[in-house]
């Protein structure tokens, strides 16, 4: 009981403050959010984040993927197949 009052006691502080400072302000952090998104350095070191825990994946799939249920190999397969050749959010390439 005592975390969900501190919960719900964060999240009204949260509310009053965002409502203090309005529109204006949350516009500005989300122009920020963006320029730090297309900053070339954070994209090249998200792409390289991503290639690298999807190559790990792999090899963790290929050492124990024999031992997981079928459903569960399925779900991962149909996930891979899916990925392949889209765009995330970023706009950097699933590859």
């Amino acid at each position: 009981m005592r975390y969900r009052l501190t919960f719900m006691i964060g999240a009204a502080v949260g509310y009053v403050l965002g409502a203090r400072a309005g529109r204006e302000r949350y516009e500005q952090l989300r122009k920020g959010a963006r320029q730090i998104a297309q900053n070339p350095a954070v994209r090249n070191t998200v792409e390289s984040a991503a290639q690298n825990g999807r190559a790990m994946s792999s090899r963790a799939f290929a050492k124990v993927g024999d031992r997981l249920p079928d459903s569960v190999s399925e779900r991962v397969r149909s996930l891979r197949e899916r990925a392949q050749g889209s765009e995330d959010d970023w706009g950097t390439s699933n590859t």
